[in-house]
């Protein structure tokens, strides 16, 4: 109890500005954040492009079985990669402190 009173009674001021060794991004840690947010830009542009041209092949594949297991297929992956894209991403941007 008496060490309470003491802090009561003190003269304690907390400041809003902190003191210390806290990381920072370099300048060089802006190009590589450059570098994968263009990786994943890329990528998924990639996704998009399988996307529409597996779409076509799905329309185009006249009943044959074989091209509509084929475009499903690939329409399935570029939707799968496009969500892998964006799980990266995030984590990327939470590691890096920007999320």
């Amino acid at each position: 109890m008496i060490f309470l009173k003491v802090i009561a009674e003190s003269d304690i001021k907390i400041s809003d500005e902190v003191k210390g060794n806290i990381p920072q991004i370099a300048a060089g840690d802006n190009q590589i954040i450059q570098l994968f947010n263009t990786a994943y830009l890329w990528a998924g542009i990639i996704c998009v492009a399988i996307i529409i041209v597996s779409g076509i092949l799905y329309t185009t594949s006249a009943g044959d079985s074989a091209r509509v297991k084929t475009a499903k297929n690939a329409i399935t992956y570029a939707v799968v990669g496009i969500v892998v894209i964006l799980l990266a991403f995030t984590i990327t941007n939470f590691v890096i402190g920007k999320v």
